[in-house]
């Protein structure tokens, strides 16, 4: 058991949520949607591009990475933004049946309180990966979608309170894990921050470790909760980004291949799927 705050222990039965819907939209019509609330939980994630709400009389600015929840009763009402030259896409799901601590049922707490929360880093890829396979798991009627999706949503929901605990005191007992595993990653994850600009594979990592690329990319995953290719790619694309907000004035061929890649295509489709903008709309908002 963790202990978090004012949301006291996280017991089994509160992780057994029912999963309602998800739904993933983007803010283009020129009118705003009514002001409501819900007698459940939902739970949106900004995947790119701005926007802004009204939640209980207050307007908010939101950004992608912004999480925002709302529970039961608050109204809330997302605005058309015109001027927003990336409209706000964002992923939602609506859940139902949980309860932490001694707060309301069905009351999902937010990190410092309030309805919105900007995420980075590690959170945030995590939680865009989640997003990604949900929508993959909801556009196709596979047997166990229902329990796939509520499998993710479990992950969400702690994701999002574990960012609200302390951390659990290790155990004096025996320890099976491996520091070996730790060295490993904190390797390959050093090796990427000072060579992303340069050619690197998988195979290559691993002919240079003396391991097999699947042991490398199974380590890497259980540590990271990502791939090593995935991550490279995500570390060359916030460079790019850098770059172009910076003002340096190279093409974006001359961009691709300072961050890795030689085709300038290739890279632009891999920016805009992360960004929502491909580089040059990144430059001159910059």
């Amino acid at each position: 058991m963790e202990s978090c705050g004012n949301t006291g222990e996280i017991r089994v039965e509160d992780l057994n949520p029912t999963f309602l819907f998800t739904w993933t939209g983007t803010r283009k019509s020129g009118k705003d949607e009514d002001y409501h609330s819900h007698d459940i939980v939902e739970m949106a994630f900004v995947l790119s591009g701005v926007g802004r709400y009204r939640v209980d009389g207050e307007v908010f600015s939101i950004q992608e990475g912004d999480f925002l929840i709302f529970n039961p009763g608050v109204k809330h009402q997302a605005l058309f933004c015109p001027d927003a030259e990336v409209p706000a896409t964002e992923f939602f799901v609506g859940f139902s049946d949980v309860q932490f601590g001694d707060l309301p049922l069905n009351y999902m707490p937010l990190p410092g309180g309030g309805v919105l929360y900007h995420t980075a880093g590690e959170l945030r890829r995590r939680l865009a990966r989640i997003c990604a396979s949900m929508q993959e798991e909801n556009a196709v009627c596979r047997q166990g979608r229902y329990f796939m999706l509520k499998s993710y949503l479990v992950q969400m929901i702690l994701l999002v309170v574990r960012e609200q605990c302390r951390p659990m005191e290790k155990s004096r007992g025996c320890s099976f894990e491996s520091v070996n595993r730790k060295y490993l990653v904190e390797q390959i994850l050093s090796y990427f921050e000072e060579h992303y600009s340069e050619k690197i594979s998988l195979d290559q990592i691993a002919e240079n470790m003396y391991l097999s690329p699947f042991y490398i990319s199974k380590i890497f995953k259980s540590e990271t909760g990502d791939t090593p290719i995935r991550h490279l790619i995500d570390i060359r694309l916030e460079k790019a980004m850098e770059l172009l907000e910076s003002g340096w004035q190279g093409s974006i061929q001359e961009v691709a291949a300072r961050v890795g890649y030689d085709d300038a295509y290739h890279f632009s489709k891999l920016f805009k799927k992360r960004y929502g903008l491909s580089p040059s709309q990144a430059r001159r908002q910059a």
